[in-house]
């Protein structure tokens, strides 16, 4: 291969690589560009810029979550999806899967008023959906969420009660 086209190739590769990034940048939906890896900081995820985490909000042991769910003051919600609420969940919990919350946000408005407090859990650390159910709560109206990040993996672990 000659040189000329080894020239060209690195140009048009150097052309892409800056119009992802510039493409990315502008994009709403684009994707941040330094995430959160390490778990026992929260939950791991390279989140898109339009998304935030509130840690303040977030839960981070079971024997927290557990004692608020021992007080019987907040309404637990399941992020997963239905088939894993149905394989088993926090004892009381609903379910209203992250990614079909536009689907379902009405329902869970007329059965739930916007002062509950309401606790949020996916699938633990490697899991975002409970933090992205909470972010759908807030811009529907509610304001007194919480996240338990460690999530039903923790929770059954520590054999707190489930269904």
């Amino acid at each position: 291969m000659s040189l000329k086209i080894i020239k060209e190739i690195v140009i048009l590769l150097g052309i892409a690589i800056l119009m992802a990034f510039a493409v990315n940048f502008i994009s709403p939906k684009g994707i941040a560009i330094i995430g959160r890896w390490e778990t026992s900081q929260g939950v791991i995820s390279a989140k898109p810029k339009d998304f935030f985490i509130n840690e303040g909000l977030e839960i981070d042991t079971p024997e927290k979550a557990n004692q608020i769910y021992d007080g019987g003051t907040a309404l637990f919600v399941d992020a997963r999806d239905p088939e894993s609420y149905a394989e088993g969940h926090i004892k009381g919990a609903v379910n209203l899967p992250a990614y079909q919350i536009n689907k379902f946000i009405d329902q869970f408005i007329k059965k739930h008023p916007f002062s509950v407090h309401i606790i949020t859990y996916c699938s633990g650390r490697e899991c975002d959906d409970g933090h992205k159910l909470m972010q759908g709560l807030l811009e529907a109206g509610y304001y007194n969420i919480n996240v338990f990040i460690d999530g039903y993996p923790a929770w059954l672990e520590k054999d707190f009660p489930v269904e």
